[in-house]
């Protein structure tokens, strides 16, 4: 039986940006997921990168705004597990391109979408790293109040425009 290491990877990125972290299986995913980004929510600023697993190895890039495509590559580059992907968006949410990515050919799973801290637990073996999971925001810090509900509901009203 091979040995594991465990590593705990901090993301970073700034605090208007939302990501998304999953797992695909083909070169084309970054093209793909680019497609995917730039026909999902007009004004998004976004950048894609993949963690090629075979062949050159290479971490593939795309994206519509060059600083987060530099932001996706620097995270890939820290979280260096075959077959990933790291997309960094602005000016649009996960739930504005969640499902399409889900339903993207290559995508085989998603990790994480959120604007929180966000920590990814890497397994390393002799062959190569992969992500067994992430750590996202923090925990719960009690059951909500009233008021709570009604905050959470004019907040889903502003950004959503639909919730009651």
């Amino acid at each position: 039986m091979a040995d594991i290491q465990w590593h705990i990877v901090q993301t970073e990125f700034p605090s208007d940006c939302n990501v998304i972290v999953g797992q695909s299986h083909f070169i084309k995913t970054a093209e793909d997921l680019y497609e995917v980004m730039a026909t999902s929510a007009p004004g998004m600023e976004f950048g894609v990168a993949f963690c090629e697993a075979s062949g050159d190895c290479k971490i593939r890039y795309e994206g519509n705004d060059q600083e987060m495509v530099d932001l996706a590559v620097k995270n890939a580059q820290a979280i260096a597990c075959g077959h990933t992907f790291f997309i960094a968006l602005r000016k649009a949410y996960p739930l504005n391109v969640l499902d399409r990515i889900k339903n993207c050919q290559e995508v085989c799973r998603v990790f994480a979408a959120t604007a929180n801290p966000l920590q990814i637990i890497v397994a390393q073996t002799e062959q190569g790293r992969g992500i067994a999971g992430v750590i996202d925001g923090f925990p719960p810090a009690g059951v909500e109040t009233a008021e709570d509900i009604e905050a959470r509901r004019d907040l889903l009203n502003r950004i959503v425009g639909y919730k009651r």
